[in-house]
């Protein structure tokens, strides 16, 4: 499946990362299986690799960095329940607080196929949170975010991308082509 590149173009603008781009970005390859859950379903990168089931995330993937010596992104894919994981803002505020230095989070609503959904972008040095505490696992330094939070019919999905900068700048548009492949179940 390809998405369309001129609203995949739209977001890059509005973040501000398309400014000097000629030409939109090459549509992306999404692959056919798609993942579901609270009423959306949504395909993903075909150079993205899906991981293993993990403990409260819907999906994860893989983000190749290509290089040997940068470590790969990741993209997590919660879902808590109807009502449950807090509002847009708050999330938008943790998501920030998980990094050291971090600039304010810039935000973007947009609507995808009729189902609204919010964008953070936040960058700075990761403090890594994992475990049941989320306890910072060591300071990660250049480091992006890369959130949507979409307000599915059952609730709302967080999808969070974290990498090396250089991961996420080059990965970004098919984050964005993940997204944009969202519809109602």
């Amino acid at each position: 499946m390809r998405v369309i590149a001129g609203s995949i173009m739209i977001v890059l603008v509005l973040f501000g990362c398309g400014e000097k781009q000629a030409a939109p970005p090459p549509p992306v390859d999404l692959v056919k299986e798609e993942v579901s859950v609270a009423g959306i379903s949504w395909s993903y990168p075909m150079l993205w690799d899906r991981s293993h089931e993990m403990p409260m995330r819907v999906a994860t993937y893989v983000i190749p960095s290509g290089l040997e010596d940068v470590e790969p992104g990741e993209c997590s894919i919660f879902y808590f329940g109807k009502d449950q994981g807090g509002d847009v803002d708050s999330n938008i505020q943790r998501w920030g607080s998980q990094f050291e230095g971090a600039t304010e989070a810039q935000k973007i609503t947009s609507s995808v196929n009729g189902i609204d959904v919010v964008y953070a972008r936040i960058y700075g040095n990761y403090l890594a949170p994992s475990g049941p505490l989320m306890e910072s696992q060591g300071k990660k330094f250049g480091y992006k975010l890369l959130g949507a939070i979409v307000s599915a019919p059952e609730g709302f999905v967080f999808f969070k991308f974290t990498a090396p900068a250089s991961i996420v700048e080059q990965h970004e548009h098919g984050f964005i082509s993940m997204i944009e492949s969202i519809r109602k179940n």
